[in-house]
């Protein structure tokens, strides 16, 4: 998956998670409650992947020899 199709999974499975937190903290019991968990993983499984793939800047320099 692109970067972009990662964000656009990435969003979809955050706002189904408000959904479900939101009935949660109202105080019904959702349909399946293990789902939370996958969800949560699926998310930072996503971010994991956009941060191997990210380009990386700020690296290190060289030292000054004196």
């Amino acid at each position: 998956m692109n970067d972009l199709e990662l964000e656009n999974k990435s969003s979809e499975i955050k706002k189904e998670l408000m959904k479900i937190n939101s009935q949660i903290a109202i105080g019904t019991v959702p349909k399946s409650p293990g789902k939370v968990k996958e969800m949560k993983r699926a998310i930072a499984q996503i971010l994991t992947i956009k941060k191997e793939n990210a380009p990386r800047t700020g690296q290190k320099t060289e030292a000054k020899k004196e």
